[in-house]
């Protein structure tokens, strides 16, 4: 019988049973609330900064298909016929340097 296969994969009930069990009897019955509570807080913390760097990255995201205010205006003199033609002729005056 190959013995690897034997230990992979999840702990089932009986499994976890003992490594509770051993656990108890490492750290002792005062300190468990207190490793619990401790363990719980670190994983809040955990998923609470994922949370945020998923937001940031969905920022970036969003802010890099948004276009540019110069290419927004540039598009809007470039596709307005009125805006085309005062940008043109504010071009022809000469302005004292």
């Amino acid at each position: 019988m190959n013995t690897i296969a034997y230990f992979g994969g999840m702990p089932g009930g009986p499994e976890i049973l003992v490594i509770l069990f051993i656990i108890l009897l490492l750290f002792g019955a005062k300190k468990l609330p207190e490793l619990s509570r401790s363990l719980g807080k670190s994983l809040g913390e955990f998923k609470k900064g994922k949370d945020d760097l998923e937001r940031e990255i969905r920022d970036v995201k969003t802010d890099m298909n948004k276009p540019s205010p110069e290419a927004e205006i540039k598009e809007v003199v470039e596709t307005d016929p009125v805006v085309k033609a005062e940008a043109e002729e504010d071009s022809e005056i000469e302005r004292p340097v």
